[in-house]
Order: structure tokens, then sequence, then C-alpha cells
């Protein structure tokens, strides 16, 4: 230890980050906690269509934003969406595995019509589907901007010039749209 600080040495040797040492590293981190995990997990609900998953990738990235020391919010929301289309990814293996195997993943929704139920889920499905096929930073544009962040928010977060975000978004949807349009027909 020195001083205040304590020394962490990260790859590649030469480089030293320092984090505050004491009470002001715990502050620093749950102020961090309190005011993102929220919005993450809430990202993460609606990229992978189930809660409980979101919390759990939320927690996990928190954890390695606890060891790593301090994170600016790009990385954090870099890993998070990034963590978010792999269990996308995995969900999606899983589900053609389950199909294969003939396990029937229909549930019947509660004082709801049924069919409108099963239509609504298979849509969503279909866009999860097609964003797990996509570039992770074009998956991880669209997402971002469907939770509403500002084109400054999405150039800081996914490191690009705050100028190329429009060109870069309208190309994500482009892209977006021509492998759904490619998997599923003109059912848009």
């Amino acid at each position: 230890m020195t001083g205040d600080f304590v020394i962490k040495s990260v790859q590649p040797a030469e480089e030293i980050v320092l984090i505050p040492a004491g009470p002001d590293r715990r502050a620093g981190f749950d102020a961090l906690f309190r005011e993102h995990y929220p919005r993450v997990v809430a990202m993460l609900a609606r990229l992978t269509g189930n809660r409980a998953q979101a919390e759990e990738i939320a927690s996990d990235v928190f954890c390695k934003v606890s060891q790593r020391g301090p994170a600016d919010l790009p990385w954090i929301y870099r890993v998070a969406t990034n963590a978010g289309l792999d269990a996308l990814r995995s969900n999606a293996r899983r589900r053609r595995q389950e199909e294969a195997a003939g396990v029937e993943t229909v549930r019947s929704a509660e004082n709801r019509n049924a069919l409108e139920e099963m239509l609504r889920r298979e849509k969503r499905d279909r866009v999860r589907t097609v964003l797990g096929e996509l570039k992770p930073r074009d998956a991880q544009m669209l997402l971002l901007r469907a939770e509403g962040w500002a084109y400054r928010e999405l150039a800081e977060t996914l490191g690009i010039h705050p100028g190329s975000v429009g060109t870069i978004l309208a190309r994500a949807e482009a892209e977006f749209e021509r492998k759904f349009r490619a998997r599923y027909g003109d059912d848009v």
C-alpha cells in the first residue's frame, strides 16, 4: 500500500492502475451500483426476456467492476450488453435443442388471449434471435438506443465518434431488417 492507494498491476505489466483504498473505494462502488444496477437489469431483461437471468448477468458485471476497481460507464454497459448477447445466443441454442428433442415450450397466459400472447412471444423471440446474429456493436447500438440512450451516450459507450452515431445506427437498423426479412419474410 502507498498512501491512500492500492497499487494493482494489470496486463501489460508496465501499466499500473491506482485504486482508492479503504472507504472511498467502497462508497464509490456503492453509489455506482445504486445508480446503474437497475438500468443495467432493465436493459438486460429487455434483451433476454428473463428478469431473473438479467439480474444474474448484472450481478456478474458488477462483481467484475468491484474486482477491477474504477470502471467507466461505457465499459460497464459494453460488458453488460456483451454478456446479454452471449446469454441470448446460449438461450437460442438451448431452445433449438429443446425443439429438436420435441419439448413443448408454449405456456398459456392467464387472463389473456393465449393466441395473442403466443404471437407476441414469438415476435420477441424472433427479434432476440436476429439481435444475436448481428455484430456485437450493431446489437449493442440497437439495444441501447431502444432503451432511450442519446447519441452522445451511445458514442461514449461504444467508443465511436459522436458524428458517426447516426450513420452506424442507420446501418445497424438496415442490417437488422435485412436479416429479419431474410429469416422470417416480410412479417416484420
